[in-house]
C-alpha cells in the first residue's frame, strides 16, 4: 500500500513539472529592479552590486534586470510617464518587482518611517549603520509587508540634508520667514515650520524653477543632488544645517518575495545589504567632492557654529514631543544605541 502511495506521488510530481516544464532546481526568477530616483548614478551602482551578488550566488536562478525609470516606461508601459504615487503603487501590485524609493515617500504607507526624518536623529554615520542594520531597521523594513512591500535594506540617497538657496543661514534667527522646499513629509515639514520659515512641498527636480518663481528661497536637498539636478543656477548659497539624514529603502514587491526559497531570500537580503553599503559609502564621498566642487566654483557654503547647532537641536524638541506618541519607542531604541 505504501508503495502504491509512493509511486502516485511520484506521478503526480513528474507530471506537475512536466506541465510547468520545469524542475524547483530549474527555476530562474526575473525580477525588474527600476531606478526611479536621483542620483541616478550612486543608485545603478548599487543596483548592479545587487544584480551580480545574487546572479553569483543563486548560480543564476535569479536574474535582474536594470532599467531606469524612462527605459521601464518605454518597454512596459506604453511610453506613458509614470508619477510618484502611481510608481510606488505599480511596485505594490507587482507590476515593478523592486526598487529604490525615499523614506518619506514610504512614510504615506507606512508611517514609522517618518521617524527617520526626525531633527539630529544621529549622531553620526557610524551611529546610523548600527541603526539602520539593527534591530530598529529590521523592524521599519518590516513594517511595510502592511503595504504589500519588502524592505530589505537602507540607502542613504545622498546622505546629510542641506538647504541651498538664495539667502545665508549662519543662525536660527534667520530661518525666520524663509520659504523653503520640503519633502511632503510631516515630520520635515514640522521642522521648518516651527523655526518660523514656511514649508512649501515640492519636488527635487523642481528647485530652479521654484526659486524663479518666487514660491520658495531655499531648498531641503543633499550635496549629491545640488549639481546633478541644475540646483546650483539659482540657489548659489549652500548652507550646511546637516540637520537629518536624507534616506531611502531597497524594496521589494512582497507576493514576489513570498514566492522565493528561503535561501534565495537570504541571498537577496544579503546583496541588498551590501549594495546598500556600497551605496551610503559612496554618497558621503559625493558629499565631499560636490562640496569641494562647489569651493572650486566661488559658491558659498555657510555653516552653523557649535553654538548655533546647539540652539538648533534644543529648538527641535517640541517636534520630538508632537511625535512622541507615535514613534516615541523607536525614537528611544535609536537614541539608546
Amino acid at each position: 500500500m505504501w508503495g502504491n502511495f509512493m509511486r502516485s506521488t511520484l506521478l503526480i510530481l513528474s507530471l506537475t513539472m512536466l506541465s510547468t516544464g520545469l524542475s524547483a532546481e530549474e527555476k530562474v526568477y526575473k525580477l525588474r529592479w527600476v531606478l526611479a530616483h536621483e542620483p541616478i548614478g550612486l543608485f545603478k551602482e548599487a543596483a548592479m552590486v545587487f544584480q551580480k551578488e545574487v546572479a553569483e550566488k543563486s548560480n543564476g536562478k535569479i536574474a535582474v534586470q536594470v532599467l531606469t525609470l524612462p527605459e521601464y516606461e518605454v518597454k512596459y508601459n506604453n511610453g506613458i510617464k509614470i508619477k510618484q504615487k502611481a510608481y510606488l503603487r505599480k511596485i505594490q501590485e507587482g507590476k515593478i518587482e523592486m526598487s529604490q524609493t525615499y523614506t518619506t515617500t514610504l512614510g504615506q504607507v507606512s508611517r514609522s518611517m517618518y521617524t527617520l526624518d526626525l531633527p539630529f536623529l544621529f549622531r553620526d554615520h557610524a551611529h546610523a549603520t548600527k541603526v539602520l542594520e539593527g534591530k530598529v531597521g529590521d523592524k521599519l523594513l518590516t513594517d511595510l509587508s502592511q503595504a504589500k512591500l519588502r524592505g530589505l535594506a537602507f540607502t542613504y540617497s545622498g546622505g546629510y540634508r542641506i538647504v541651498p538657496g538664495v539667502k545665508p543661514i549662519a543662525k536660527l534667527e534667520d530661518f525666520k520667514g524663509l520659504k523653503i522646499r520640503t519633502s511632503d513629509s510631516p515630520v520635515a515639514m514640522d521642522t521648518f515650520n516651527l523655526l518660523g520659515a514656511k514649508s512649501v512641498p515640492m519636488s527635487l527636480d523642481g528647485v530652479e524653477e521654484g526659486i524663479k518663481k518666487g514660491e520658495i528661497n531655499e531648498a531641503e536637498s543633499t550635496y549629491a543632488r545640488y549639481f546633478t539636478l541644475g540646483q546650483n543656477k539659482l540657489a548659489n548659497i549652500v548652507n550646511e544645517t546637516e540637520h537629518s539624514l536624507f534616506l531611502t529603502s531597497i524594496i521589494v514587491n512582497e507576493k514576489f518575495w513570498n514566492s522565493l526559497p528561503p535561501e534565495y531570500q537570504k541571498i537577496m537580503k544579503d546583496a541588498a545589504v551590501n549594495a546598500a553599503r556600497v551605496e551610503r559609502e559612496h554618497s558621503i564621498v559625493a558629499a565631499e567632492e560636490t562640496k569641494k566642487k562647489c569651493k572650486e566654483n566661488g559658491i558659498k557654503i555657510v555653516n552653523l557654529d557649535k553654538k548655533e547647532e546647539q540652539r538648533f537641536k534644543e529648538a527641535m524638541k517640541p517636534i520630538y514631543d508632537k511625535y512622541k506618541p507615535e514613534f516615541g519607542e523607536i525614537v528611544s531604541a535609536i537614541q539608546s544605541q
